[in-house]
């Protein structure tokens, strides 16, 4: 860690002007900060500031007009609400010019050799900051350091189950309404998952196919194993003498689900390109999101611990439905972000790589935070029940 953090001046370059980006996150950092919106075209910054009317001042520029290498200064903080392809170069851009820098995406290797780079020269880089990942993280490490607390850190059965999902707040026939590009779902389910179950590791090269029935607080909903689930036991803090029987890390989907996108799992299975791109295209235009329509955002994440006849769980939950102000999916991940940027603007975080916070009284923090400012979340534990 390098000795001498570069102090934040105050500016933030958000770049990226697409779904994700809310007027809520925007907002929020607009009154502690001076923010620039940055899209592909500054005509595009300035239409997405007009459609989302933030209540504090936001400045508009665009990458085909405007430099924004030589638009950073030391201390800034750039945010790149873009792709996952783009954070490499957007993270160099920022590192070049001395500024933190901040996404939403899980961490890439060449994110993490960047990290450790701006570590040496003082700088913040944060990453997993948003939805899931993100505000998965601040409950797992919150969920972890009180079952350890309650039970110590050996454990005879270790089980934890963490499943978001954006959905539509009144389902249709398809189930869904594509809160981002359709191209980019239907590329997510040909990634295989890996999770455990039965205190096995478990690889499935289809994920919708090892769907299951999940019922969270009398609803019922449809869950997948997502990504690679494994590698996050060491990120979590499990103890060592911790023997994990599940672990699963996956998405949420209405009732119903998998039966109505059975045509597309069979596009998907062929690994046909064209297909898929050809399919992607037909379903936005078939299943619209419009004005009308109202997403929802559900996250849960559970930990159950059992040793010697002792035993504890805990559970938290979110559950936000979008309104005319914000899309649940678009507020839930710029808000968290946003609270990030905070963080890194207050000095709170030290140089280098943080993915979201590891830390549980900053993750506490964190989520108070969130609820302030309209994502509020519930515990229940066999030890306690609150509200954050």
């Amino acid at each position: 860690m390098s000795d001498l953090p570069v102090p934040p001046t105050g500016t933030v370059h958000w770049v990226g002007t697409g779904l994700s980006t809310g007027r809520t996150g925007l907002d929020l950092l607009g009154r502690v900060a001076e923010v620039v919106l940055w899209g592909r075209t500054r005509e595009r910054a300035e239409a997405r500031l007009t459609a989302l009317a933030p209540h504090t001042p936001v400045r508009a520029r665009g990458l085909d007009r405007d430099d924004l290498a030589t638009a950073l200064r030391p201390g800034d903080v750039l945010v790149s609400m873009l792709p996952a392809a783009h954070h490499s170069a957007l993270s160099r851009t920022a590192l070049d010019a001395g500024a933190h820098f901040a996404c939403t995406s899980y961490t890439s290797p060449e994110i993490e050799e960047l990290a450790r780079e701006a570590a040496a020269k003082g700088l913040v880089v944060l990453t997993e900051a948003g939805l899931d990942p993100g505000i998965d993280h601040l409950m797992t490490h919150l969920l972890v350091a009180r079952a350890r607390e309650a039970v110590g850190d050996h454990a005879d059965r270790v089980s934890l189950a963490s499943y978001c999902g954006g959905i539509p707040a009144e389902p249709n026939e398809f189930r869904y309404r594509f809160s981002w590009a359709p191209s980019g779902v239907l590329t997510a389910l040909t990634a295989p998952a890996r999770y455990v179950r039965d205190g096995q590791v478990r690889e499935v090269e289809r994920p919708w196919e090892d769907t299951e029935e999940l019922v969270l607080d009398g609803e019922v909903f449809e869950g997948y194993p997502n990504r690679d689930s494994v590698g996050f036991i060491g990120q979590y803090g499990f103890p060592e003498g911790w023997r994990t029987d599940s672990f699963v890390r996956g998405t949420l989907r209405p009732q119903g689900w998998r039966a109505a996108w059975k045509g597309v799992f069979d596009t998907v299975a062929s690994g046909d390109r064209v297909r898929l791109d050809a399919l992607a295209g037909e379903l936005a235009e078939r299943y619209p999101t419009t004005d009308t329509d109202r997403d929802r955002v559900v996250l849960t994440v559970g930990l159950e611990v059992e040793h010697e006849g002792r035993h504890w769980s805990g559970r938290y939950r979110l559950d936000v439905t979008g309104d005319d102000t914000d899309t649940a999916m678009a507020r839930c991940v710029s808000t968290t972000v946003a609270v990030g940027v905070e963080r890194v603007l207050a000095g709170a975080l030290p140089p280098g790589p943080h993915r979201a916070t590891a830390d549980t009284e900053e993750a506490s923090r964190w989520l108070d935070r969130l609820a302030r400012a309209g994502l509020p979340s519930t515990l229940r534990s066999t030890d306690q029940e609150r509200q954050h």
